[in-house]
């Protein structure tokens, strides 16, 4: 038996998840996992690649451990898209697909004949892996092939620790799977959100205390613009944690000033390497310091590239064209570095800005947009121009009743001392709200 299937069994009554009011054991995981492994599990080979359709719940966990002890390849998938869902189960040669409804697993399978060398690869192993797919904002998702014996390895030997948190993050993402596997290794408790909203969100960390909230800078700046913080108590909050998309200043010094008490730690990973150990530079501070033994990074072009002994064996359906020829992942972040070693993310390569050959980050326009009293949210991306190839166009929600002319003037008149000129939006489009992802990370689109 793995030690994670041990933790769980040595941690007995403590509570490892709450969910729409109903509090499980780790005592009840464990016995959950063995009623799987006798009954589901009996028609589910070792080896085979199988889709779990669902977002966290005790019943999605539980088989995610038991297709794990039983070495099966695991495809998390939290989409109910079927066009989505079929693409996810052809691209990840997947044979079985579970769904559960009411805590009832339902098993289809499905005639898949092939398979790729990396999955042969784990079988002869006799490890599990993991598929998880990538967002697909700039083109087809990628599936990316973790083995998932080894990724759970990263978590052996955590402090044992009595603290209740959000599961805020998706099943099917890398952040998310991370809080869990944290969750489970230090006998922690896990708490469900019925909803991914702001006011969701305090309440529970209102009702159960919640020590710690993973988030992302996106959802942290929902709840300021929602004024939720002030509805409910967060005095139990002693940490939140920040990643998956730049974080600007000024919406981080927003954040201090609502969250006084409370640390900020920007955090740090991609689907591709696993998640980091990090150190901010302060609370208020935007630079940060990976500091983890299983990952080294280096900075070439201004651009991070990372290695690590998490990182996935490849993709089933993409070039390793993102990887160098020793094993480094190119993460497509640019940075700035400090004298002391730290490090800012200061955006995304593909998502700069050409104005006339002039490079424009959006997110440094973006932190001097939320600096403005009148706006609550920002989002900066490119838009074709004849004469510079491109130019800056911004969505912004207004905190103020304005026309769309008159925050024009308001923007301009505000950038004209803090921005280049090249670096001032040319067109501002006021919004009901700025375009993000369900998983709360902004999407640029250019034009």
């Amino acid at each position: 038996m793995c030690w994670m299937i041990e933790n769980l069994k040595d941690f007995g009554v403590k509570n490892v998840l709450i969910q729409d009011d109903k509090t499980y054991t780790y005592e009840q995981l464990y016995k959950q996992i063995k009623y799987l492994k006798t009954n589901l599990l009996t028609n589910i080979k070792s080896g085979e690649v199988v889709c779990i359709a669902s977002d966290y719940s005790f019943y999605s966990i539980a088989l995610l451990l038991a297709l794990y002890e039983n070495k099966n390849i695991i495809v998390p998938i939290t989409t109910t898209l079927k066009s989505e869902i079929d693409e996810r189960v052809a691209e990840s040669y997947s044979t079985k697909i579970v769904t559960i409804k009411d805590g009832i697993y339902d098993v289809v399978s499905v005639d898949n004949q092939k398979t790729h060398e990396m999955l042969s690869s784990l079988r002869l192993k006799n490890h599990s892996g993991l598929v998880l797919f990538s967002s697909g904002s700039t083109g087809k998702p990628k599936a990316m092939i973790h083995d998932f014996d080894n990724l759970v390895e990263h978590y052996k030997g955590k402090k044992p620790k009595s603290m209740n948190m959000i599961l805020f993050l998706m099943f099917d993402h890398i952040g998310g799977l991370n809080t869990l596997l944290n969750i489970l290794s230090m006998g922690a408790t896990a708490v469900v959100p019925k909803s991914r909203n702001a006011d969701d969100v305090c309440k529970l960390v209102q009702d159960y205390k919640i020590m710690v909230l993973p988030s992302s800078p996106t959802f942290l700046n929902l709840i300021l613009i929602s004024e939720a913080h002030k509805k409910y108590d967060l005095s139990s909050l002693r940490m939140i944690t920040y990643g998956t998309e730049t974080m600007q200043e000024s919406l981080l010094k927003r954040l201090k000033e609502s969250f006084s008490k409370v640390k900020f730690l920007q955090t740090f990973g991609t689907s591709e390497t696993g998640i980091a150990n990090t150190a901010s530079q302060s609370s208020n501070s935007t630079f940060m310091k990976i500091v983890d033994d299983e990952q080294e990074y280096k900075i070439v072009d201004g651009e991070l590239w990372l290695r690590s002994k998490t990182q996935v064996m490849g993709y089933l359906n993409a070039s390793m064209e993102s990887f160098s020829e020793d094993g480094w992942f190119k993460t497509g972040d640019l940075v700035e570095q400090s004298e002391d070693g730290y490090i800012k993310i200061i955006g995304r390569g593909k998502e700069v800005i050409n104005v006339g050959g002039e490079k424009v980050l959006p997110a440094e326009v973006e932190s001097v947009l939320l600096s403005m009293d009148e706006i609550d949210d920002a989002l900066v991306y490119a838009s074709a121009n004849a004469i510079t190839g491109q130019s800056v166009v911004c969505d912004v929600v207004s905190s103020v009743s304005v026309s769309e002319s008159e925050m024009k003037k308001l923007i301009r008149k505000y950038c004209k001392e803090k921005l280049d000129r090249y670096k001032i939006p040319t067109k501002v489009n006021l919004v009901e709200r700025t375009n993000f992802s369900d998983r709360f990370k902004k999407m640029r689109i250019k034009f």
